[in-house]
């Protein structure tokens, strides 16, 4: 078990020591936010533990201000706005070291009635996923590589300052830089270790190619795992940067003519303890097995009408700019950044790296849309194209990811697939989120706007 992690009973003793009094429940609503209460240590103990929580299930139904959205059919004003049961994963309780005395545990979200995983809910869509492997002999590994950037401005002045004009932790590209990774240390050193004592084993961190950006990588674990730890990373970042008086950001492009921050991920399949994707056969100069081609070509496959999960803000596709560090068009290479599918490694530390996700996604919808698309690729035994060698960025003959949110909104609605790995009611209801994102966006004036058409119109 890692550091951090507890049993029930290390739980009940601390809590009988009085070194944790807080436990925090909670799970992801769409955006990937953390939501949920947190509980007296004892009651949780006592009642919480057996019974688990309700929350409101208008959480899976509002928008980025906490505002009910009409037009869902899971859950709305004529309905009432009843509840859901938070159910507790036990394999996720760990200490939450950087608050004081305080555990956290993640959620599975049921019907309150039927006590069924609710389909719609993050965590539920990525479990459906992995069942589906589980019955094919597959478990997945994973890994999320985050990148953020930090700002000496703390989260109440940015928004004061109406996020414009903020101090970026760093003043030149610092990729790879150890002297400015060491001014930025004061944080990251700090969140790197509330990682540790919180269940979260950490490999590395490092400066990246923005001002003030930066990353840290996590242990891979199998999937649930992983986009539990992503969660969790995420949460503690935010903060400890909120203590330390500065912010952190994982917008997928903060600023114009910088580098966007991604969420490279990192996958592949075992059997019987063991990398299946190891095998006989070549694909270029990889030595694979058929799982491997397979879950590949239907990987890539079917990015265009899963590229909501990959890329679920408006902000997200602005990110895609050849030149820039995030891939353009879908291709794959055997260890080439320009490319979407970054294959690396080699016999059982063979795996796919997708760099097409920015940092903003939530990893439970991101590794459910890869799974899906994977696995159907071994069932279908999907080819993937040809390996690509070069500047993948030159390559105008590739296909592109989607341009907009709006694009990528009506090729997931629009799929026969996504309604097959998801169900309709799944899709009905991402569609209507994705929508109702791109209505904010298209109805708000913006700065730019202000700034070039005030006058000279």
């Amino acid at each position: 078990m890692a550091q951090g992690m507890l049993t029930i009973e290390q739980l009940g003793k601390m809590v009988k020591s009085e070194e944790i009094e807080t436990v925090i429940v909670g799970f992801t609503d769409h955006y990937g936010r953390m939501m949920g209460k947190r509980f007296d240590a004892e009651f949780f103990v006592t009642d919480i533990l057996s019974h688990g929580t309700h929350g409101c299930n208008y959480l899976l139904t509002v928008d980025m201000e906490m505002e009910p959205v009409p037009g869902y059919k899971f859950a709305n004003w004529e309905l009432g706005y009843g509840d859901f049961h938070l159910v507790p994963d036990m394999d996720t309780l760990r200490v939450a070291s950087w608050l004081e005395k305080t555990a956290l545990v993640l959620c599975d979200v049921e019907d309150d009635q039927t006590h069924t995983l609710i389909s719609v809910a993050p965590r539920s869509m990525l479990r459906h996923q992995l069942k589906t492997a589980q019955k094919s002999g597959f478990a997945a590994m994973a890994a999320s590589e985050l990148e953020y950037y930090i700002y000496e401005d703390s989260y109440k002045v940015a928004a004061q300052k109406k996020y414009a004009g903020l101090d970026p932790a760093g003043w030149y590209i610092e990729d790879y830089h150890i002297l400015q990774g060491s001014r930025e240390e004061k944080f990251t050193a700090l969140a790197r270790r509330h990682l540790k004592k919180s269940g979260i084993p950490v490999e590395n961190s490092k400066g990246e190619w923005g001002l003030g950006q930066h990353e840290v990588n996590v242990r891979y674990a199998d999937a649930l795992t992983m986009a539990d730890r992503h969660t969790v990373f995420k949460q503690c970042f935010k903060e400890v940067a909120d203590q330390l008086g500065v912010s952190v950001t994982f917008m997928a492009k903060p600023h114009s003519g910088q580098a966007g921050s991604s969420c490279h991920l990192h996958v592949s399949l075992w059997q019987n303890g063991e990398n299946a994707f190891a095998g006989p056969h070549k694909l270029g100069p990889v030595h694979c097995s058929d799982a491997f081609r397979w879950f590949l070509g239907g990987w890539m496959a079917h990015v265009p009408e899963m590229m909501v999960f990959y890329a679920p803000t408006i902000n997200a596709y602005k990110r895609f700019e050849d030149g820039s560090w995030a891939p353009t068009r879908i291709a794959w290479c055997y260890d080439n950044r320009t490319a979407g599918f970054r294959v690396v490694g080699k016999g059982q530390s063979l795996r796919i790296e997708c760099r097409i996700p920015g940092a903003d996604c939530n990893p439970y919808l991101a590794y459910a849309a890869v799974l899906a698309s994977g696995l159907d690729g071994i069932a279908n035994k999907i080819e993937p194209p040809d390996i690509f060698e070069g500047d993948v960025y030159m390559a105008q003959h590739l296909p592109r990811v989607p341009y907009t949110l709006r694009d990528a909104i009506d090729l997931f609605e629009g799929s026969a697939f996504t309604k097959q790995a998801f169900g309709e009611d799944v899709v009905e209801h991402y569609t209507h989120y994705f929508r109702v994102e791109q209505k904010a966006y298209d109805n708000f004036v913006t700065d730019w706007e202000r700034k070039r058409y005030f006058e000279r119109v």
